[in-house]
């Protein structure tokens, strides 16, 4: 089974982990603002906290599609005072961002994960990256996010996600990283239809068998909300359940959510599950 480092301490997978998020944009497409401010971002990280997540993910800059890029200085302004002031509550931190010196300061600042939607292919982010002594999630994305779901094409999607995964993690380790650091995100809804997103998580293992962990991001997308008809994102939860129980029995080990509380009663029955089956055996 893969472990993970962070914090300078080695983390096994006995259950699959909840990654919380906290957005600190006036532009998520899921949460829209609702805690851009710090005093309403703090509140809402200490209720995930509270709903049982096991790791926290601050992001400064919308990745929606069609999003605009943030200047450097407006991204940190946002996340840093937040990872400040949750880096001494005991819980892992992420920081959600693709700019290297977000990176370093972010993780100066008491964030332990690296959490890159392009994979440390901007100029310096792969150095930036290594040297921070994080874990570090790469993101499979096809193109940018501004233009990335314009009749996104493959030949083979879950091979070719796989390859470019492989690609980046071999590159990380030849710069210096020790595999232990690193978890791979296949990108669900980063340049891919939703016949592409579906094959993947039925095809989730074969990314496993890169040996990483694997963290999912299924919640609230608009996959679900063309799956059910719900164009509000946050009348999507019981799908993001069926996403994230999907994701967890096909191989992810981390899932990335927003509804935290109703995450962890979902996998605590399949936990539940597999425990009384051992048992049996």
């Amino acid at each position: 089974m893969p472990t993970l480092s962070f914090n300078n301490q080695q983390t096994g997978f006995d259950r699959p982990l909840i990654m919380g998020i906290v957005n600190v944009t006036p532009d998520s497409f899921s949460d829209g603002g609702r805690y851009h401010a710090f005093d309403q971002a703090l509140a809402h990280a200490r209720q995930l906290m509270e709903e049982g997540a096991d790791i926290l993910d601050i992001g400064g800059e919308s990745t929606r599609p069609g999003a605009s890029e943030v200047s450097t200085e407006t991204e940190l302004e946002r996340v840093l005072p937040l990872i400040k002031q949750l880096s001494g509550l005991h819980i892992p931190i992420s920081v959600d961002t693709s700019k290297p010196e977000v990176m370093s300061a972010a993780v100066e600042a008491g964030a332990s994960i690296i959490n890159d939607v392009y994979a440390l292919r901007r100029p310096g982010a792969l150095r930036a990256a290594v040297d921070s002594g994080a874990s570090i999630c790469l993101m499979h994305m096809l193109g940018e996010p501004r233009t990335m779901q314009v009749n996104p094409h493959y030949n083979n999607v879950t091979a070719e996600v796989t390859g470019f995964l492989k690609t980046r993690a071999d590159a990380l380790k030849a710069a210096g990283c020790d595999p232990s650091r690193i978890l791979l995100d296949p990108g669900f809804g980063f340049g891919k239809t939703l016949n592409h997103n579906l094959t993947l998580l039925r095809n989730l293992h074969q990314i496993s068998t890169l040996g990483y962990p694997i963290l999912v991001g299924l919640s609230r997308k608009s996959m679900l909300g063309a799956i059910t008809g719900h164009k509000n994102p946050q009348d999507r939860i019981y799908a993001s359940l069926a996403a994230a129980l999907i994701s967890v029995q096909n191989g992810a080990r981390i899932v990335r959510v927003h509804d935290v509380a109703a995450t962890r009663d979902v996998l605590n029955v399949l936990d539940a599950l597999n425990k009384d089956q051992m048992n049996e055996a």
